[in-house]
């Protein structure tokens, strides 16, 4: 039940055409504290609740909690969520043994793009594929959560 995680931005949308999927997924916030983050999203229509712990000081690592539930239950989570929903299709893109899951967000976060790639340890080696751009993994900001309070749009260059 820990989520080992790497985080970084993306240069080039040639991603795209190397995509096994792509999924639509809105989200919003129960909670939004550090120590217990606590999420709801329809995916493609399919409702998931996550809770996740803090991060660890590297940012890489931390517990998560998911389980699917009805779809209705999820609309009506989202209807009590938090101000500032998340809406952003997934690219999921596999390279060599590993998969990297690319965000681009559209609304208040529109023009962000970030690509995740779980591994098993933090310090894994693993492709990193010419699209990938600086690592973000550390930088709060870039949390789902944190864009939620304070979107892409509103960051000063």
């Amino acid at each position: 039940m820990v989520e080992v995680e790497r985080k970084f931005l993306v240069k080039s949308t040639a991603f795209k055409a190397l995509a096994a999927q792509v999924e639509q997924i809105e989200q919003g916030f129960l909670s939004t504290d550090p120590d217990r983050t606590v999420r709801v999203r329809l995916v493609d229509g399919r409702g998931v609740l996550t809770i996740k712990g803090a991060s660890s000081d590297d940012g890489t690592s931390r517990f998560e909690w998911e389980r699917e539930i009805p779809a209705d239950e999820a609309e009506h989570l989202l209807s009590i969520c938090l101000p500032g929903s998340i809406r952003k299709a997934r690219y999921r893109v596999p390279v060599e043994q590993v998969t990297f899951e690319v965000d681009v967000f559209f609304g208040a976060n529109e023009g962000l793009i970030v690509a995740e790639v779980e591994l098993t340890r933090p310090d894994q080696d693993f492709p990193k594929p010419d699209w990938l751009g600086e690592e973000v993994t550390a930088d709060a900001k870039y949390y789902n959560s944190q864009l939620s309070k304070n979107p892409y749009s509103t960051w000063e260059d």
